[in-house]
């Protein structure tokens, strides 16, 4: 069993904001994701762990939610995009 995180105690998302980082159980219009995607990634921005969070996230290969202030789309993009910049690294190397 994984243990919890330490920084997770001091995120922005925690009880009552935790509804904005994940879809609702029902369908959800554009409107109303970007709306709440929204609400997450403010509370992102102000929080003291945004990078942990995010860096814990892409380690896990987390797959659904606001993460770092990133949704699963943008997390899929960072990981390729820094895969791609190794790679280039290690060509130059």
């Amino acid at each position: 069993m994984l243990t919890e995180p330490m920084w997770r105690a001091s995120a922005r998302c925690r009880r009552d904001n935790a509804v904005y980082f994940f879809a609702p159980p029902h369908f959800e219009r554009k409107p109303e994701k970007d709306a709440r995607e929204g609400a997450a990634r403010a509370l992102c921005r102000a929080c003291p762990v945004q990078q942990e969070c995010l860096e814990y996230s892409l380690e896990v290969s987390e797959p659904h939610g606001i993460w770092g202030g990133l949704n699963e789309l943008e997390r899929k993009r960072l990981v390729r995009k820094r895969a791609a910049e190794r790679e280039a690294a290690q060509q130059y190397a």
